[in-house]
């Protein structure tokens, strides 16, 4: 097998690694990741206190409840830093510790659970470019092996669609070494704010 057929074969194998993570869910074609994709986080599936819809923006008018709640979400504060901070916040509240509690974890819910939405847009946006340069590198490679049959192919022609097509395969395997780990930021918010969300309700009792 020549080299650019070697290559072609290659891409052909990452384009069809794209086919079989569309194919895992219908019902979102553009989810790239083994994960199933949960659209909306539950409340229910956090917490089991009281309810913090007549918290929901009264939060964002407490500054210190604000401020705390950045450093929370913050996933470069380690978990027992942040839980230390709940514990903190909440033992000077006094009487009240309840409401303020409520307070911590509907802005922490609204944070987080945005937070998350963002990057899974953002994995369903690199999904479709990722779509998008296969279909180009395919095309690429396609050129490449037709210039390459004629009589007196094109040398300069075929060197720079061998290059276009290198860099964009390298582009593309970089995309989805780079998405695999980023399948994991949706479970980790996940299990961040389940985490601190015990905290805070262990605190309020």
């Amino acid at each position: 097998m020549k080299p650019v057929e070697l290559l072609f074969f290659a891409v052909a194998m990452l384009c069809a690694g794209l086919r079989v993570t569309d194919a895992a869910d219908p019902r979102y074609p553009d989810w790239p990741c083994v994960q199933a994709k949960v659209p909306d986080l539950s409340i229910a599936a956090v917490w089991d206190g009281p309810s913090i819809e007549p918290a929901q923006n009264a939060w964002q008018d407490d500054p210190t409840a604000r401020n705390l709640i950045a450093r929370l979400a913050a996933r470069r504060i380690p978990i027992e830093d942040a839980q230390k901070s709940i514990e903190d916040f909440l033992a000077g509240a006094g009487a009240a510790k309840a409401n303020k509690g409520v307070l911590l974890f509907a802005g922490l819910f609204e944070t987080l659970n945005r937070e998350r939405t963002e990057v899974m847009n953002g994995l369903e946006r690199m999904q479709r470019s990722q779509r998008e340069l296969a279909d180009r590198i395919k095309a690429d490679a396609a050129a490449q092996r037709e210039l390459q049959d004629e009589p007196r192919p094109d040398q300069a022609k075929l060197d720079e669609l061998g290059s276009r097509i290198e860099w964009s395969t390298r582009i593309f395997d970089d995309r989805r070494k780079s998405v695999r780990y980023a399948c994991e930021v949706p479970v980790i918010i996940e299990r961040r704010l389940f985490a601190l969300g015990r905290t805070i309700r262990q605190q309020m009792e």
